[in-house]
């Protein structure tokens, strides 16, 4: 679901948001850009609405709908003020979160929020480290000085986006899940067994597998066969990217993604 551009009006997503729930959907996702330089605007003319601001919205207009990240970029914003975020948005949602971060990519972005680019793999390690004991302990230390880590709601699904086997290594050390982008079915076999070679590695079980990835929705008939490589395949959760730019468009594209789900 758009939290950027037109299509991202609190209606808008208000709506979006309880069709999907109403169509038995288990999770709508949402992305997360803070920079936008005037020259990679086209789509979104520079408007992203921020993902935790949308998440405790959307949380709002639902009661059981899971709100997904696709995701977080996790140097854009320093440990502790995420650790508070990601806290704040699971236990207003009632424990709906589900988080899926990355290291970014935008340069432009990265000088905008005065972050080395280079060193984004090593901040997200840190951040991702910090996150997970901010979740284990009421007291947490965070550059040396000791902090009551409040509210503590249970720890939402960590989804660890990007490509194997960097991205692989890291949801083994601080995920519960891989979140790669337009993986195909083939592919899930053999990157599910190097994920096991680094779960195993850590001494922990792999976990989940969430494939985002665009459906040919024109054609049914094709839209249901990738489906259903898909769950043959093993994968765990699909997230399907959707081009609209009304609400009529959205709730086309979404019964349809119904359908599929429910054959």
């Amino acid at each position: 679901m758009r939290n950027m551009g037109p299509e991202s009006t609190p209606s808008l997503m208000a709506d979006c948001a309880r069709l999907v729930e109403g169509n038995g959907i288990g999770s709508v996702w949402i992305t997360d850009h803070v920079a936008i330089p005037p020259d990679d605007a086209v789509g979104s003319g520079g408007r992203y609405v921020d993902p935790f601001v949308t998440l405790s919205w959307l949380a709002g207009q639902t009661t059981k709908l899971q709100l997904g990240t696709g995701v977080i970029v996790l140097p854009y914003r320093p440990p502790l003020m995420l650790a508070r975020l990601v806290a704040s948005a699971q236990e207003l949602s009632g424990g709906r979160v589900l988080l899926g971060v990355g290291i970014g990519w935008m340069a432009a972005e990265f000088r905008a929020v005065g972050v080395d680019l280079r060193q984004r793999a090593t901040y997200s390690d840190a951040s991702l480290e910090f996150l997970n004991k901010c979740f284990a302990a009421d007291v947490v230390e965070a550059h040396g000085q000791p902090l009551l880590f409040r509210p503590r709601p249970p720890k939402p699904p960590i989804l660890v986006g990007g490509r194997a086997p960097h991205a692989l290594e890291r949801a083994a050390r601080f995920g519960d899940g891989w979140l790669p982008m337009g993986l195909e079915p083939g592919q899930i076999a053999g990157v599910r067994a190097q994920y096991r070679e680094f779960t195993d590695r850590v001494g922990k079980a792999a976990g989940s597998i969430t494939v985002m990835t665009a459906l040919p929705m024109h054609d049914v008939v094709a839209a249901q066969r990738a489906f259903d490589a898909y769950r043959a395949a093993g994968v765990d959760r699909l997230v399907c990217a959707i081009r609209y730019r009304t609400y009529t468009e959205y709730s086309t594209a979404i019964k349809r993604v119904a359908t599929l789900r429910d054959r």
